[in-house]
């Protein structure tokens, strides 16, 4: 006569991991406070979920290649432009992915997009599931170029197509030949209306000629970013300009303070 399986082996078949470290200390925990088997059942279901939750998070954090440390809470908000503090709950909300808007971070190299708009990413993952994917414009480029020269640039588009939000960071160093130019502008339109992207870029709309070079091409570029977009002007002093003036004032200071000869 065959053996009842054990209650461990019956979770691990049912892939319940979490319940199978759990159950006995919520068995007892359920003596002691009187619970039923309804809600005996229904903690252990919560536990796993989750358990669950928090291992999917990760997965997707991981996958999504965001920077390390540009985070919400390593943010310095108050350096940021005062506008720009105010959009920083609405884009939290995640409606806009919902919407399939556009974010559109502006501004000169060393104030803050590459950090707001990862940091916000990163939110969105966390809070609201959202399948993100961080990816500098010259990386992407040059992916989406080897791909079509594999006859498979279709097949990666529905790969990136998987993903709600796409971050492309520095749009504005992506300054290549036509052919570079027109698999850009071919992802721009795959996503127009559908899937949210995120961009940042040192060049204002006026320099994007240097980007795509055709005034038409560039024309149309803008016109499907900017029809559902949320643009951001960071227009703040340089963080690298200004930690470097303040370590050199810490060290001036040092010299100072230093015992005298």
């Amino acid at each position: 006569m065959k053996r009842p399986a054990s209650t461990d082996v019956l979770l691990r078949s049912l892939c319940l991991t979490t319940m199978i470290r759990q159950y006995e200390d919520l068995a007892g925990r359920a003596e002691k406070e009187g619970w039923g088997h309804t809600q005996y059942l229904r903690n252990l279901c919560e536990v796993e979920l989750s358990e669950r939750q928090a291992r999917s998070i990760q997965r997707r954090l991981k996958r999504s290649s965001l920077p390390e440390g540009k985070t919400l809470e390593t943010l310095e908000q108050g350096q940021l432009p005062g506008k720009v503090r105010r959009q920083i709950p609405r884009l939290l909300e995640g409606t806009f992915v919902e919407r399939a808007e556009n974010v559109l971070a502006f501004g000169l190299p060393g104030r803050g997009k590459t950090h707001l708009l990862s940091a916000i990413a990163r939110e969105l993952i966390i809070h609201h599931d959202c399948r993100v994917l961080f990816t500098t414009a010259f990386h992407l480029v040059q992916r989406m170029l080897a791909a079509k020269k594999e006859l498979a640039l279709e097949t990666l588009f529905r790969k990136l197509d998987r993903y709600e939000v796409v971050l492309l960071d520095d749009i504005g160093y992506v300054q290549q030949d036509r052919e570079e130019m027109e698999v850009l502008f071919t992802f721009l339109s795959e996503r127009y209306e559908r899937r949210s992207l995120m961009i940042t870029s040192n060049l204002v709309f006026s320099e994007w000629d240097k980007i795509f070079k055709d005034p038409m091409t560039t024309a149309a570029a803008i016109d499907r970013l900017v029809h559902h977009a949320i643009i951001l002007e960071l227009d703040n002093e340089s963080y690298r300009a200004k930690q470097a003036r303040k370590s050199q004032e810490q060290a001036k200071g040092g010299e100072e303070g230093g015992s005298p000869p």
